[in-house]
């Protein structure tokens, strides 16, 4: 196991140099010029070529990137132009509130999505089955920035059951059960489209395995049926859910991005809406690398839980 998982950790390497070009070319090619965007009506030939200095614009494309990259693993992603503050600073203190609405939502997901692929599969063309296939593919189907602002009507402007938006009270609160408040209407968004994406391929998964003969001779041992489907055939699907799940949340973690602008979640998905607008470069790359190098982290754990399931994949 020590050698599998170092040799995916040496995987990982030119994965993230790749996708530090990608975040860098991505920004640097946008068109327009960022220090008139800066400075906007302060846009003077002066001030416009003091900008690009700073900020290093005035070289090559080449050695922006090089000089970018080697302050980057010296862990110096740089300084907000706009928020005057060290980037990195910014991005980690943003992160953890993007952390928990990303990892209730892939628990939230991950707990239904399994839960209905698996009584799905079971129930094959039953009333459970047919039900659980509508809503999933109505969820699915559901744009979730505009389920979001549906909850937000009903839930908090016609019922008044849970705050519209924010991470906290603006007025008192601050405790657990107010973030908990908080947290359900943007999770709930969040998690609705990956948990219809695991439940169809869970019950995918679980109607190919339930049909073959491990599973018949599980029956015929006079095995319950709960540890036929929960011990036997579910343990031997999980093999191939679980990189399902390890790519949803990388959904998620690109969902909060707009989620966290319906809902004015304090995250770093609000924190690089604002960071484009203002063509903050290098606060916007600091963030989008992070995020990135977040999800290569999250499938890196899921192949490794694979492979704890199925030591085949080791080989």
């Amino acid at each position: 196991m020590p050698a599998y998982i170092l040799k995916r950790l040496i995987a990982v390497v030119p994965v993230l140099f790749g996708l530090s070009i990608i975040v860098f070319l991505v920004m640097a090619l946008i068109p327009g010029d960022t220090a008139t965007a800066i400075l906007g009506a302060y846009a003077t030939p002066e001030n416009v070529e003091r900008i690009n200095r700073d900020l290093g614009l005035d070289k090559l494309l080449v050695q922006q990137y090089l000089v970018w990259i080697g302050n980057v693993l010296q862990g110096d992603f740089g300084r907000s132009y706009a928020l005057n503050r060290p980037v990195l600073d910014e991005v980690l203190e943003r992160f953890g509130a993007t952390l928990i609405l990303a990892g209730v939502s892939l628990l939230l997901c991950t707990v239904i999505g399994l839960l209905a692929g698996v009584v799905s599969a079971v129930r094959q063309f039953g009333w459970a089955d047919r039900a659980i296939t509508f809503f999933v593919l109505a969820g699915i189907s559901m744009p979730s920035f505009w389920l979001g602002l549906l909850l937000i009507y009903l839930f908090a402007v016609k019922w008044r059951m849970l705050p519209a938006s924010g991470m906290y009270a603006v007025y008192g609160g601050g405790d657990l059960k107010d973030l908990l408040l908080h947290l359900v209407l943007p999770a709930v968004t969040l998690s609705v489209v990956a948990a219809g994406v695991i439940a169809r391929l869970t019950r995918g998964a679980m109607l190919e395995v339930l049909r073959q003969d491990f599973v018949r001779t599980a029956r015929a041992k006079g095995l319950s049926e709960r540890r036929v489907i929960y011990g036997h055939a579910f343990r031997s699907a999980l093999v191939s859910i679980i990189p399902v799940i390890g790519i949803q949340s990388g959904f998620v973690l690109g969902g909060a991005v707009y989620i966290e602008t319906v809902f004015q979640w304090p995250g770093v998905g609000a924190m690089l809406v604002k960071a484009i607008s203002s063509r903050d470069i290098l606060l916007v790359q600091g963030g989008v690398l992070v995020v990135a190098a977040s999800y290569v982290l999250f499938n890196l754990v899921a192949d490794v839980l694979q492979s704890m399931l199925d030591p085949r994949i080791r080989t």
